[in-house]
């Protein structure tokens, strides 16, 4: 290792990393899973999700979004924070409509994934049964705004990859959505099935028309293994 090494802790184990990572890119490399859903390789983090909050020191933080330092002390898979975790997982299911047996995205969904990985059977707090509007405008894409979570990826996606600034978030609390720019829905912006926004949506809230279950049940990512082995065994 370089001069430039930073060296810190993850759950007691040594970990090592460069200026300028942020705890979950050398938690990666270091092949230590920490739960995410807003955060994509591609995409600059926002911490939108919560889930990757760890303890540094001693305090929460968003480990997509901190810069490792030098003797820091991170906690991850611990029970509170697995506990917080969870109820972040319940809070998303019941502000939205997931029925995971009879989705398309059963298999491949991440929400679904992460809620599996860390032992959340079936949520605990009532659902709030919004009714969000779907767009199927388009001729190739429709959203389920159901299914949505507000990540963010698809609006990060869309600005910085794409350049096209198709998507937004509109409202606020309870009441915020994803948007776009147009006014009668997505069939009326610049949208391409090919856009890098097409197909970095954690659940099935962006979707391709027309390929409903071409990857059949049992052959799908998360099917076999857990969300997050991947990078487990990378390092190994």
């Amino acid at each position: 290792m370089s001069d430039n090494t930073i060296t810190f802790t993850i759950d007691g184990k040594e970990v090592q990393g460069v200026p300028g990572q942020k705890i979950m890119e050398a938690a990666d490399a270091a092949g230590v899973y920490i739960p995410r859903l807003c955060h994509h390789k591609d995409l600059p983090p926002r911490g939108h999700c919560r889930l990757c909050v760890v303890k540094v020191d001693g305090r929460p933080k968003s480990s997509c979004t901190i810069p490792i330092e030098d003797g820091m002390q991170v906690e991850n898979d611990t029970e509170e924070l697995n506990e917080h975790r969870r109820m972040v997982l319940e809070m998303m299911f019941v502000e939205g409509n997931h029925f995971c047996p009879s989705c398309e995205s059963s298999g491949n969904c991440e929400l679904q994934a992460e809620g599996y990985r860390l032992g959340m059977i079936t949520p605990t707090l009532p659902y709030i049964e919004s009714h969000r509007e779907m767009d199927a405008t388009h001729p190739d894409i429709f959203v389920n705004r159901d299914l949505c979570i507000l990540c963010g990826r698809c609006v990060r996606a869309s600005a910085i990859q794409d350049g096209k600034t198709v998507f937004a978030f509109e409202g606020r609390g309870i009441h915020k959505v994803i948007t776009v720019n147009a006014e009668h829905g997505l069939g009326e912006t610049l949208m391409d099935v090919a856009d890098a926004a097409a197909s970095v949506c954690p659940t099935g809230c962006l979707h391709t028309k027309r390929l409903g279950y071409t990857i059949p049940v049992g052959q799908r990512k998360y099917d076999h293994r857990p969300i997050g082995s991947d990078i487990e065994q990378a390092a190994h």
